[in-house]
């Protein structure tokens, strides 16, 4: 059987300038610089679009001249990168935009996130806020499996020091860090220290979708979706999470997204072992030890020790989070700092990162989400056709 997705390939991507606060722009204009960026990467005109995707949709559909047009006015990175290559392997379309940016949201309560702002009423009224929920699932993993804070601190130096090289990040030239640097800064939910937790920052991405035919005209380097799926245990930043929750099946919201990766690697006819570089979220440090073990890179409770050996550094097993990540490259609203995990893949597969490019990659795994957020997306991309 034909795999869905033959004839679907990622032909274009871009990021804005990234920055704690970008002057003059607003959410909607940072994302039309996005979208515009991304279409000249692919080298194709706005009226080459077909669908659009994002918060912004309407407003790009409008603006660009795109009518009429499929709209989807849908967030969350990974599932609407699938959802794009759904329209474009149906014939529902044959070129998608998805756009996004976040630039004005922090103006007021500037160090608090924008999506923990709203009255939940287990988040606001009990001071569970988003490192509190994943301080949980950290916690737990200490207990059962003996992870300690010098790892954590492991990743996250791992992660800020890619972003200390690139010249694109925020956070660009503020290192390098030792896992000791990273334990002397202020607690802020036991175990995570500042600097083993996501800043904030503004900015905007785009990405074009396309079917190979179509694209086979257009300029870039093209990437190939080799499968992808996504994880649910509940809503985002409500509850609070618990890593032996488990639904139909006994995988435990502590690996969440374990599931949707057998999904991916199924479709792809791949394992862990093939995969050249995790493009992996970061929203704190002791993600990305769950998300090794959640998606096969190392056994359960052993994440740990494999990041401590080296194998996530740049020339290590398995690289991760290249570019610095919410860490340090860009932590830009909902949907932006999603999307650039998949960016950041792109970029591998094609050869193009300015820093910590992995020598011959040709396959790359991108995620979104954690079990603090009781969700999981993951994303498997090649520059071999499926």
């Amino acid at each position: 059987m034909a795999h869905p997705y033959r004839d679907v390939v990622i032909a274009g991507v871009h990021n804005t300038e990234q920055a704690r606060q970008l002057e003059g722009h607003d959410s909607e204009s940072i994302t039309f610089e996005a979208a515009l960026g991304a279409l000249a990467d692919a080298g194709v005109q706005p009226s080459d679009v077909d669908a659009v995707i994002g918060a912004q949709a309407q407003e790009l559909v409008l603006g660009l001249r795109l009518g009429p047009c499929t709209r989807l006015p849908w967030q969350l990175g990974i599932p609407i990168v699938l959802e794009a290559a759904d329209l474009v392997a149906s014939g529902r379309a044959d070129v998608v935009l998805i756009a996004a940016g976040g630039a004005s949201m922090y103006t007021d309560r500037s160090s608090t996130a924008p999506w923990t702002r709203p009255a939940n009423e287990f988040v606001v009224g009990y001071g569970l806020f988003t490192a509190a929920e994943f301080a949980l699932m950290a916690r737990r993993h200490m207990i059962m499996h003996g992870t300690t804070p010098q790892q954590m601190a492991t990743v996250a130096a791992t992660i800020r020091n890619n972003g200390h090289v690139n010249p694109d990040a925020v956070y660009h030239g503020r290192g390098p860090f030792t896992p000791e640097d990273i334990l002397a800064s202020r607690m802020v939910a036991e175990p995570f220290h500042l600097l083993d937790c996501a800043m904030t920052s503004e900015g905007g991405c785009a990405i074009v979708l396309a079917t190979a035919d179509r694209a086979a005209d257009f300029n870039s380097a093209l990437v190939w979706i080799l499968g992808g799926a996504s994880d649910s245990y509940g809503p985002a930043y409500q509850i609070a999470p618990a890593w032996d929750l488990v639904g139909r099946s006994d995988v435990p919201a502590g690996y969440v997204g374990r599931t949707a990766a057998r999904h991916a690697f199924t479709a792809a006819g791949l394992r862990p072992d093939d995969v050249d570089v995790a493009e992996l979220y970061d929203p704190f440090s002791f993600e990305i030890i769950r998300q090794l073990e959640a998606f096969g890179f190392c056994a359960d409770g052993e994440g740990g020790p494999f990041v401590e050996d080296g194998n996530i550094a740049p020339g290590g097993r398995i690289p991760v989070t290249t570019d610095g990540g919410t860490m340090s490259y860009s932590h830009a609203g909902i949907n932006a700092q999603q999307l650039q995990r998949v960016i950041r893949g792109v970029e591998q597969l094609r050869g193009t990162c300015a820093t910590n490019q992995v020598e011959n990659a040709s396959v790359a795994l991108c995620s979104n989400g954690g079990s603090g957020a009781l969700f999981t997306d993951v994303l498997l991309l090649g520059t071999e056709r499926p």
